[in-house]
C-alpha cells in the first residue's frame, strides 16, 4: 500500500476525521487510539501505517488548522486592494472557519494548552503564524495612511489575543455566536488601532 493512491489518501483522511470527533468529544489524555480507530471503522494497523502515535496524529491536527486559517485568511485579503478591507476580510474569515471547524479551533486553541513542551510550541506557532498575518496588513494600513503609526508587532499580538478569547469562550459556552461577535469585535479593534467606527465600517463594509 502507498500513502500516495486514493485509496490510501481517503483512508488517512477518515483517521484525521474520526480523530477530530474524538478529541474533541473526550480530550486529549482520555481519548485512546482505539477510539479513533473505531470512530474511523479502520485498523490500528492503518492507524499506525500514517502516525506513530496518539501525539502526533494530535499535532497534525493543529498544524492542518493552521494552514488551513493562514490560506483562507490570505486568500481573502488578496482579494481586497487596501489595509482596512484586508484586515476586515481576514477578521470575516477567521470567524468563519472558527465556526465551521469548531472541533478542530478546539484542539488547536484549548486542548494544546497545559500538553506540554512540544504541544505548546505548536499552539504558539499557530498564534505567531496568525499574528504576522495581521502585522503584514497594519503595517500596510499604517504606510498607506489608513490607520495612525503604531507598534504593529504589539497591536497585530493584542488582535489575536482579542479574537482568540471571543473563539475561546464560544467553544466552551456556544454564545454569543461567532457571527453575533463579529459587529463588536470590529468595532474594538478599529478603535485599538485609532480608527473612527464610521470610517473602518465604510472601508470594510
Amino acid at each position: 500500500m502507498s500513502k500516495n493512491d486514493p485509496e490510501s489518501a481517503e483512508t488517512r483522511t477518515r483517521i484525521l476525521e474520526a480523530a477530530v470527533k474524538v478529541f474533541a468529544t473526550k480530550g486529549y489524555h482520555d481519548a485512546k487510539v482505539d477510539d479513533i480507530v473505531g470512530a474511523a471503522q479502520t485498523s490500528k494497523g492503518a492507524f499506525y501505517f500514517y502516525f506513530p502515535s496518539k501525539q502526533d496524529i494530535f499535532i497534525v491536527l493543529g498544524d492542518t488548522f493552521a494552514d488551513l486559517l493562514e490560506s483562507k485568511i490570505s486568500e481573502a485579503m488578496q482579494g481586497e486592494s487596501h489595509g482596512l478591507q484586508q484586515m476586515d476580510a481576514a477578521l470575516r474569515v477567521s470567524l468563519g472557519l472558527f465556526s465551521q471547524y469548531r472541533g478542530l479551533a478546539k484542539i488547536a486553541l484549548i486542548q494544546a494548552v497545559g500538553l506540554g513542551a512540544v504541544f505548546e510550541e505548536r499552539r504558539r506557532a499557530i498564534n505567531d503564524r496568525l499574528t504576522r498575518l495581521v502585522q503584514t496588513r497594519l503595517e500596510s494600513a499604517a504606510a498607506e495612511g489608513s490607520i495612525p503609526p503604531l507598534r504593529t508587532d504589539i497591536a497585530a499580538r493584542a488582535w489575536v489575543g482579542a479574537l482568540n478569547e471571543i473563539v475561546i469562550h464560544w467553544i466552551h459556552t456556544g454564545s454569543p455566536t461567532l457571527e453575533e461577535s463579529l459587529p463588536e469585535l470590529r468595532k474594538f479593534l478599529a478603535r485599538s488601532i485609532g480608527v473612527p467606527e464610521e470610517k473602518y465600517t465604510k472601508d470594510g463594509n
